[in-house]
């Protein structure tokens, strides 16, 4: 299976590990990697090859309210439906605000 990379990622695990466990220099590793020697020095100090996670350690909705939100996922849970169609089922009900649907 291949790895999944995000947009901006300029190196591979493979290379991560291989930055790892190389004794050159930070100069002659960014050469050979073609990435700046900062990156090299990054992955040197870190224990693992994998990429940290990215977010918010808590993802909450920025349109609902905590309130809001908790409706809507215990009647997504009660329904199995999607979850636009939740929201557009809830809106006449006056629970979850017409203003939060884009």
């Amino acid at each position: 299976m291949a790895q999944v990379l995000h947009g901006t990622v300029t190196t591979t695990e493979a290379v991560r590990r291989a930055i790892q466990n190389s004794q050159e220099s930070l100069r002659a590793l960014a050469k050979r990697y073609g990435i700046n020697q900062k990156t090299v020095a990054k992955w040197k100090k870190r224990t693992s090859a994998g990429d940290l996670p990215t977010g918010p350690k808590e993802p909450r909705s920025t349109v609902l309210s905590i309130e809001e939100e908790a409706i809507l996922v215990a009647f997504r849970r009660h329904t199995l439906l999607p979850l636009d169609d939740c929201l557009y089922a809830l809106q006449p009900t006056r629970l979850i605000r017409r203003s939060s649907r884009g």
